[in-house]
């Protein structure tokens, strides 16, 4: 009668226990320089549904939208160095490709990658 029992929980639980992991963040990974079609920018604000508002280093603000391969790997926070697929059809908006951490974007910097302004940039373009 009773071997029909329901089989016992060998697992770790669900999809919450891997939450505090970081198995996405490699820690030597190769530093991605913008190509054709790419642009640096930083974000402004969240605007959730998988969307950003980010302010582009060639000066003009973009609607972004996170990619699928990232949306729940990497968190984008306000304020992160991004870097963002232009539409050629679409000026106005752009795909997150990438987010940098901030020793990338402190080397991107150094290299001349990114504008001095660019961690500083958040303050004015929200006031």
């Amino acid at each position: 009668r009773h071997s029909e029992r329901m089989p016992k929980n060998k697992g770790k639980g669900g999809k919450n226990r891997r939450r505090g992991t970081n198995k996405g963040e490699d820690d030597k990974r190769e530093l991605v320089i913008k190509e054709d079609g790419q642009e640096y920018g930083q974000v402004l604000r969240m605007l959730g549904n998988g969307r950003l508002e980010a302010q582009c280093f060639d000066g003009t603000k973009r609607l972004c939208h996170i990619r699928g391969k990232m949306r729940k790997k990497v968190w984008v926070n306000q304020g992160d160095i991004i870097l963002v697929g232009l539409r050629d059809f679409q000026e106005e908006k752009a795909d997150v490709i990438m987010k940098y951490n901030s020793d990338e974007a402190r080397v991107l910097k150094q290299q001349g990658e990114l504008p001095e302004s660019s961690t500083s940039l958040v303050y004015f373009a929200s006031a």
